[in-house]
């Protein structure tokens, strides 16, 4: 008989994958040298991490802003965002992407000497290089813009010097 697993959201987290999670999460830590306001315990009750880590799996995987996560379900978005930058500056992605790298390996197996190249992972070179003249244009004197320092347009004023009336080049004449 196969063992059907409950249905859960895309930014839930499973029991199981939450036992992996949880040990890599760092603790937070009081700053001895800054002056709080209050004592250690004080204020409001600290989202649990679990929920804070589902808030930052649903911004990943719907796409949506911080500031668009619901309230109801997350709790304060600016906490969570707080949560999820000291998470990334101590290093908590990349202890969670190597841990699953590391049991992929173990379970799978994954030849690091020989891995196919993805298309995210090469530097894209510039449109010009890429891209070739249009096939409709043939024959026809196109060049590209050349940037000389100067504008391309001349100023209707031939002075800036405001005490002396303007002169238009339209309505210059030669004499």
């Amino acid at each position: 008989m196969v063992e059907v697993m409950p249905k859960i959201k895309s930014w839930e987290v499973s029991d199981s994958f939450w036992n992996v999670v949880e040990p890599l999460i760092p603790p937070p830590v009081r700053d001895p040298n800054k002056k709080y306001r209050r004592k250690a315990g004080g204020g409001r009750k600290p989202i649990p991490s679990r929920t804070i880590f589902e808030g930052i799996m649903f911004v990943l995987r719907t796409g949506c802003q911080w500031q668009a996560l619901p309230k109801e379900r997350f709790g304060s978005p600016s906490a969570i965002y707080t949560h999820f930058a000291r998470w990334q500056r101590k290093g908590f992605f990349l202890a969670l992407w190597q841990k699953g790298l590391a049991e992929y390996a173990d379970m799978e197996g994954i030849a690091w000497k020989w891995q196919s190249m993805d298309g995210a992972m090469t530097k894209v070179p510039p449109a010009e290089e890429t891209v070739e003249r249009n096939q409709t244009d043939r024959g026809k004197n196109w060049h590209k813009a050349q940037y000389t320092g100067r504008r391309a347009w001349g100023p209707a004023l031939d002075s800036r010097n405001r005490s002396k009336p303007a002169r238009c080049h339209s309505t210059e004449s030669s004499s």
